[in-house]
């Protein structure tokens, strides 16, 4: 995956299925590791919404591969590379933050009827109690493009 415009450059992608309590598992908190696809969300540049997610920072390693997420601009363009060698380009519709206590999951995981990209890390206030952010940012794409890689 690359997102020219935060500074990401081939990013390998992980691949994510659910965690025990039935969310979309996350990549390990720690510095360096890629984002991951969540593999119960269409391949990207399928019909529907693609989900990565990647974290903002860890607490021993500073900044993650999405700490920059927030500064993308509609308009800006997200490549992923596909298993089948090809890449989709996606451009970005919008950016929005939810308070986690009220993310609205039916309208970012829910069906929509072309091939889109959710790009979500954590955002806001660090509530040193729980080790956790407060709040999500999600960036919503489109695909534009498919190619050979």
């Amino acid at each position: 995956m690359s997102i020219p415009a935060i500074g990401i450059e081939h990013a390998h992608l992980a691949g994510y299925g659910r965690d025990s309590h039935g969310a979309i598992a996350v990549p390990p908190a720690t510095g360096g590791v890629p984002p991951g696809w969540y593999t119960g969300s269409p391949t990207p540049g399928q019909l529907g919404p693609s989900v990565i997610v990647g974290h903002t920072d860890a607490a021993k390693d500073g900044r993650s591969i999405f700490f920059r997420l927030g500064e993308l601009r509609p308009g800006n363009k997200v490549q992923v590379t596909r298993a089948d060698h090809t890449v989709a380009t996606f451009t970005v519709d919008s950016l929005e933050d939810y308070p986690k206590a009220a993310f609205p999951t039916a309208h970012v995981y829910g069906n929509i009827n072309h091939a889109g990209l959710r790009l979500i890390s954590c955002i806001g206030k660090f509530d040193r109690a729980t080790g956790h952010y407060l709040d999500n940012i999600v960036v919503y794409a489109h695909l534009t493009s498919s190619h050979p890689a």
